[in-house]
């Protein structure tokens, strides 16, 4: 495997082919031998994989080593196919194939009817093409409609109106397996796949062949199989059948990150932010997802997504956004207040438990003010904000929300002497402009009110009182 891209090699036919040395591997020989590589050379062949270094990734690592056909057992948002996807990159960089081949067999050993007579018609004039890794990665959803043919094949019927005999092999369209010969294939949610079609999947998994309706033809097939499930569904009481399941040599169960670093992170990587959030928020975020997950109320067999805290950071964003938009703003940054509007939206990303629909809000609001109030405990340890809870005593009112400007929020902050806390608060969360400035002071605001030291009153123009 190349750290950089490599220009297409210049072999055009199957004479130029054998001149320049180049050798045949299998799939899994390519897969073996570039793993190798990356490892040895310290090389990450998994970019954006986050969390699972020292679980999944070992696991996966060793499948592929061993040249086994892969599933990987989750719940809904733990990176599945993301990882999946990830395997064409360990793939060699360019390969060559048969020009116009139906299944891009490899010029040394063609094994279409079509291809074979091809071969032996024009020897070393056989032309040559070059097919790049990301070509050689295809993938298919398994759903209720899916047929035989889509997987495996069926006649042409538009091949045998053309003349041709109904027993003619050539008279086949093939289906995405055998046409991913040579590479990989993956299967996303397996065990939607109807009985019958995960039956017609059973040679490709061991025999390494197909069979098309009967047809006498056996299509020795070098592919890499791998799919992806729901654990509930992948066992015999659930939907897929077992001699199927029996031929996957590995199955690996993935898992939501066990880390609140590793959660933030894939937030930071996937999330697509069209203003400034501060890394403070994202936590919240973060542990908000994490706190679902572990909560009693939450159906946590359709799982809780890490799509879920993505959809609410770039919520919590776009609400930054508007509020600039309307008021003029200079500059658009996120702050505590902006947290309400992702719950506003996100309730329909889960599923709480029978009985419990009808307190949706109230828990969703719960677990939020409970990752609110770990996150600043963390962030703020050791800040004395006695003086602010003085200065609030004492009458002082601060006003904040969805169209309530940085300036505004900063201006009506009660005056405290000759304390440099608001400075403390800054610093300590690295807040520099007046938008972080005044997102600093809203976080510290809210862990008072949290911890029962201040108020709090919202009405429903959308503006909240700390006092």
């Amino acid at each position: 495997m190349t750290a950089f891209p490599t220009p297409k090699p210049s072999s055009r036919t199957l004479g130029e082919l054998r001149a320049s040395g180049h050798e045949q591997r299998t799939v899994r020989e390519e897969i073996r031998s570039n793993l190798v590589s990356a490892l040895a050379e310290g090389h990450d062949p998994w970019p954006g994989i986050q969390g699972f270094d020292t679980t999944v990734i070992p696991q996966l690592e060793r499948a592929l080593l061993a040249g086994h056909d892969i599933v990987l057992l989750g719940e809904r948002g733990q990176g599945k196919t993301r990882l999946l996807r990830s395997l064409a990159g360990l793939l060699d960089e360019w390969t060559p194939v048969i020009e116009g081949s139906e299944l891009g067999e490899h010029p040394y050993e063609p094994i279409a009817p079509e291809s074979v007579r091809r071969a032996a018609e024009l020897g070393d004039d056989l032309p040559v093409a070059w097919r790049h890794r990301d070509e050689r990665y295809a993938e298919k959803l398994a759903t209720p409609d899916t047929s035989v043919a889509d997987l495996v094949g069926d006649v042409d019927p538009m091949k045998v109106a053309e003349g041709r005999h109904l027993g003619d092999p050539e008279t086949i369209h093939f289906g995405l397996i055998p046409r991913s010969h040579r590479g990989i294939v993956a299967i996303n949610e397996l065990p939607d796949l109807a009985e019958r079609i995960q039956v017609a999947m059973l040679n490709v998994m061991e025999e390494r062949d197909i069979q098309v309706r009967g047809y006498i033809l056996r299509l020795p097939l070098d592919v890499l199989v791998v799919a992806s499930a729901n654990p509930e569904d992948y066992t015999n009481r659930g939907r897929i059948i077992t001699p199927l399941k029996d031929r996957f040599g590995a199955e690996i169960r993935t898992h939501y990150p066990l880390e609140v670093e590793a959660e933030i992170a894939v937030i930071e990587q996937e999330a697509q932010l069209v203003a400034a959030v501060p890394d403070y928020l994202l936590e919240i975020l973060a542990r908000y997802t994490r706190a679902l997950r572990e909560s009693p109320y939450v159906d946590q067999r359709s799982g809780v997504s890490a799509r879920f805290a993505i959809a609410g950071a770039e919520t919590v964003a776009a609400a930054a956004l508007h509020r600039a938009s309307v008021t003029g703003e200079d500059e658009a940054v996120a702050r505590v207040v902006d947290l309400e509007t992702a719950v506003d939206v996100l309730g329909g990303k889960i599923e709480l438990e029978s009985g419990q629909e009808d307190r949706q809000r109230e828990i969703l609001d719960h677990l939020l003010r409970t990752a609110k109030a770990e996150t600043v405990r963390r962030r703020l340890r050791g800040i004395d904000l006695a003086i602010l809870v003085s200065a609030l005593e004492e009458g002082g009112l601060v006003t904040t929300g969805d169209r309530v400007t940085a300036a505004e929020v900063l201006e009506s902050l009660p005056l405290l002497g000759e304390s440099d806390l608001y400075d403390t608060l800054a610093e300590r969360l690295g807040a520099s402009t007046t938008g972080e400035r005044a997102g600093a002071v809203e976080l510290a605001l809210e862990g008072l009110y949290l911890a029962q030291r201040v108020s709090k009153d919202s009405d429903e123009t959308g503006t909240t009182t700390y006092g």
